[in-house]
């Protein structure tokens, strides 16, 4: 839970009473590997909070292939925000790649606490500002740089995840082949 709460305190203040309602409502749960913590074709029902653990986001293109948007690692938010706050049904699917623990927040919850504590929505405003923004620099190199450089900014912006994931979705998140990432880390040793 410190966790948490060292992390909300990152994007705005909060007195202890407020700290003590927040920790109230966060429940912890464990998501085995390849689990889900939300689906495709579902409405999300809660916000997460990764304390140990990779999670990935991905879905199915009009081939029934299987694209990496993006990796989740400790210390981070994860929601599929768009089915959750809007009540519609995800196109993604929020899997675990490891064995996960999370803190999480059911959706009557988390909507407390919007309602209750005043500098909560401006919290999570930034946060979710934070996150697309990071969203954009991760994924915008991915469309104009070649398959190497990709791999290395993979491992920049990844580094704690490389060796705990299978590279069939790091070949899948780069856009490449399970035998060219092979080279490529061949290559670059």
């Amino acid at each position: 839970m410190k966790a948490f709460i060292d992390y909300i305190l990152q994007f705005g203040d909060l007195n202890q009473q407020q700290i003590d309602l927040i920790t109230k409502k966060a429940e912890e749960m464990t998501l085995p590997k390849d689990e889900y913590f939300s689906e495709a074709g579902k409405i999300a029902q809660q916000v997460g909070f990764v304390l140990e653990g990779v999670i990935r986001v991905c879905y199915y293109n009009n081939k029934g292939e299987e694209i990496t948007k993006y990796f989740i690692d400790e210390n981070n938010l994860v929601v599929d925000l768009e089915s959750f706050n809007n009540d519609i049904c995800s196109n993604a699917y929020v899997q675990a790649v490891t064995d996960c623990k999370l803190l999480f927040f059911s959706k009557k919850d988390w909507k407390e606490l919007l309602d209750i504590i005043i500098p909560w929505q401006a919290i999570v405003n930034k946060i979710v500002s934070r996150v697309l923004i990071q969203k954009v620099e991760r994924r915008s190199p991915l469309v104009s740089e070649d398959a190497t450089t990709r791999y290395r900014m993979f491992l920049k912006i990844y580094p704690n995840v490389i060796n705990r994931i299978p590279l069939s979705y790091v070949a899948s998140y780069l856009g490449i082949t399970q035998s060219s990432l092979s080279r490529i880390r061949k290559n670059i040793r």
